[in-house]
């Protein structure tokens, strides 16, 4: 059976996800996403008008899919209810380390592309960062600094889990007391 378009789109998102969160903007060709879909790359940029393109795609799945699990997890709640469930939710999202690394590789890939003159990828990625955050304002009750918190434990757990520093190490300690993760 045939894939439309639409169906290429989508496996050239997925696709991009993994490359890019293994090898980052600059490591990732645009070959290796075409040869792992199983497309050509003239047919690669039929679907996306630049490697860029892609990584906007691919990092708008990576933030959207963590707002999904944050939205599943606090559907009906709020304040501090709403904000220890996206915890729980958040820390079980990220042991996924391909889904990690695209997220390390989105603020990463930005500087990067920002150094070298390519600002179009951190205006995307500063937007969609900026809804997330607004999407978890609103959700722990409309308080910046309580969503300020949120985000930065976040940013640890992200950065706990990246080093590889297992649950039972102290660096966890008292980690569960503040986030409401388990």
């Amino acid at each position: 059976m045939r894939m439309s378009a639409e169906e290429r789109r989508e496996s050239v998102i997925r696709a991009a996800m993994i490359e890019f969160a293994r090898s980052g903007y600059r490591g990732t060709s645009t070959e290796t996403i075409a040869r792992r879909v199983g497309v050509s790359q003239p047919y690669l940029f039929r679907l996306f008008p630049s490697k860029q393109a892609i990584f906007a795609a691919a990092a708008e799945r990576c933030i959207e899919e963590t707002w999904k699990v944050f939205d599943e997890a606090s559907a009906g709640l709020t304040g501090e209810e709403a904000r220890v469930a996206m915890s729980r939710a958040y820390a079980g999202l990220v042991e996924d380390r391909e889904r990690l690394m695209m997220q390390m590789q989105l603020y990463v890939s930005v500087f990067a592309a920002e150094m070298a003159g390519e600002g179009d990828i951190g205006e995307a990625a500063r937007k969609l960062w900026r809804e997330l955050f607004e999407r978890v304002r609103i959700r722990v009750g409309g308080d910046v600094k309580d969503a300020t918190q949120f985000m930065a434990y976040g940013m640890l757990v992200n950065t706990l889990v990246a080093l590889g520093y297992p649950r039972e190490d102290r660096m966890w300690d008292g980690f569960d007391q503040h986030d409401g993760c388990e």
